[in-house]
């Protein structure tokens, strides 16, 4: 029984980056040898176990025949007998396709650190082809590190896209892949990829533009959906399962666009309409996120006029008002006509 640190670990030892999770591959062990050695297993669809201090994982290894479509269409094998570079070869990419023995010694029998030093995401056998979301986990590499893809990696994706393979992807994946890749430092490079190989015309065909990615995940994504019609936000949404703070941000920018961009010479009544349509008064970290994606479009929207706007009116007391007013009915028109006089002084 041998045990190997695989994968991303390595990788990232390799190119000097910190190490946030370790990966271990387990050759000539039995899950009946590791139970008794005190692992815990934790594996569904093969044999993991955690570490009983580390708490780390620990795969026995397997290899994988496809035996249907999509990402669950496989038939898994894991015995002692499999070796470490039979476990290796079902890998996606060459630059995680290596291993570290206890001794230090780099198993790398693909070229991987030959790639990491050429900065090219490369695959390591035809078995990629197997699960499709390769292709998005390759896009969003390349986002990560800024390396280039293989034309040969380009050429068998592009062959993937085609034959129909992506068309069984799961949403929940596809979205899981696709958010990390627009929070990496260059989330243009995962359109690239996508675009080169054919699949950003089937999973994002609206998605024309692609400036100013930046901010939180909901504003990244927000900016992007900026130029669609509401319809459109609401199709990709769907399609992807986006979560609700992703969605409805989106929608809240698609749906503000127009008096955004009428910011610059709205009156206070109408800077006030907008920041309550925005419900900005019960929650203004929205707000500035809302803001965020609207500078995507300076110098057409004012964001500063409206931050002044939200400022001024926010520092209205509403409960000083109410107390003031001799009939509670017109209580909320009070407080909007002192939001209304403050959101003036300011500007």
């Amino acid at each position: 029984m041998k045990t190997y640190v695989v994968g991303g670990a390595v990788r990232d030892e390799l190119l000097g980056l910190p190490v946030q999770d370790r990966d271990h591959v387990v050759v000539g062990a039995t899950p009946e040898e590791m139970e008794r050695l005190g692992y815990k297993p934790v594996g569904k669809d093969f044999p993991v176990f955690l570490h009983p201090e580390t708490h780390e994982e620990y795969a026995l290894a397997r290899t994988e025949r496809k035996s249907g479509r999509g990402y669950k269409g496989f038939t898994v094998h894991a015995s002692p007998e499999v070796t470490l570079e039979e476990d290796l070869r079902r890998r996606d990419l060459t630059i995680n396709a290596m291993a570290k023995a206890d001794d230090g010694t780099i198993i790398d029998p693909f070229g991987g650190r030959q790639d990491l030093q050429k900065s090219v995401l490369r695959h390591v056998s035809e078995a990629f082809v197997e699960d499709p979301v390769r292709i998005l986990r390759t896009a969003r590499f390349a986002a990560r590190f800024g390396f280039s893809v293989a034309p040969e990696t380009v050429a068998l994706m592009r062959r993937m896209v085609e034959s129909g393979e992506t068309d069984y992807l799961v949403p929940e994946r596809v979205w899981q892949e696709f958010s990390k890749g627009l929070m990496e430092d260059e989330p243009e490079r995962m359109f690239d990829v996508l675009e080169a190989t054919g699949l950003q015309a089937k999973l994002f065909p609206e998605l024309r533009e692609r400036v100013g990615i930046s901010g939180a995940l909901p504003v990244r994504f927000a900016r992007l959906a900026w130029p669609l019609k509401e319809p459109e936000v609401q199709a990709l949404c769907e399609r992807l399962k986006a979560p609700g703070e992703v969605r409805e941000l989106a929608l809240l920018a698609c749906r503000s666009r127009v008096a955004l961009r009428a910011s610059r010479l709205a009156t206070p009544q109408a800077l006030l309409e907008l920041l309550k349509r925005a419900d900005s008064f019960r929650r203004p970290e929205r707000f500035q996120q809302l803001v965020e994606v609207a500078q995507r479009d300076v110098p057409v929207v004012d964001t500063a006029r409206l931050e002044r706007a939200l400022e001024a009116a926010s520092a209205v007391d509403a409960g000083a008002v109410a107390a003031a007013a001799d009939d509670p009915r017109r209580i909320p028109q009070l407080i909007d006509e002192a939001r209304v006089q403050a959101i003036e002084r300011a500007l």
